[in-house]
């Protein structure tokens, strides 16, 4: 069997191989730093950890689907957000749980609204359904989780608390909203109005799930270390 080999000026290839590092790269730090942090954050920094390692795994195949073929490796791509972003979903409920005590409903309506965005994309971007009525599906899913996290109960007890831990459940509710911004984007535009080639959209997910996956796990484990005493 030939392997395919990347091309310098493969700038979609590049970036797989980048991303797929970065992803390697961000499991081991948080593995390794997840018994530095205090026994209440260890199941944030492990979650953290799952994430960036199942993106790693997937973004081994991705990269080769695209070196090989130049197609979007859509299975692969809603198979990685199908397993990582209701645990990102999650962890709201375990920053929050960190510090107090909050009831496990907010668990579960993030994890429910992250599987509704995340199977209406997917049936709609595969063709199984109509593209229109995916989008719709998956963006009611989206702005279900937006309101929960800006007006539901999980963030009526973020608002209760100060400091590190506040500013944390904060910079992540934005990365849900700026930052996953970009997937309907590309949904739209890349499949419904046009104006966005396989190439490019390929890209700005990559960097999207970059900022999306690693920065957020990193800004939590700041915290973490923050909230930790010195010399435990």
């Amino acid at each position: 069997m030939k392997t395919a080999m990347l091309a310098s000026n493969d700038f979609v290839g590049i970036s797989f191989w980048l991303i797929s590092m970065a992803m390697l790269a961000s499991t081991v730090f948080f593995f390794i730093e997840r018994n530095s942090v205090k026994a209440s954050w260890r199941t944030s920094i492990t979650i953290s950890g799952l994430v960036t390692g199942i993106a790693f795994v997937h973004y081994m195949y991705m990269r080769e689907v695209w070196v090989s073929t130049g197609t979007s490796p859509t299975v692969y791509r809603y198979i990685d957000w199908l397993l990582t972003v209701p645990l990102l979903m999650i962890e709201f409920y375990f920053i929050l749980s960190a510090v107090k005590k909050v009831s496990s409903g907010i668990f579960w309506r993030l994890l429910v609204g992250s599987l509704v965005m995340l199977i209406g994309g997917y049936l709609g971007e595969a063709g199984y359904i109509n593209i229109t009525a995916g989008f719709v599906i998956g963006m009611a899913g989206w702005i279900y989780i937006l309101y929960e996290i800006f007006s539901g109960e999980a963030a009526k007890e973020a608002a209760k608390l100060k400091g590190p831990v506040n500013g944390c459940f904060n910079f992540c509710k934005w990365v849900v909203t700026l930052g996953w911004s970009i997937y309907p984007l590309g949904y739209l535009f890349g499949y419904m109005i046009g104006g966005t080639d396989e190439a490019s959209l390929n890209i700005i997910y990559n960097l999207a799930d970059l900022l999306n996956k690693t920065i957020f796990g990193l800004v939590i484990y700041q915290t973490a270390k923050n909230l930790t005493p010195a010399g435990k």
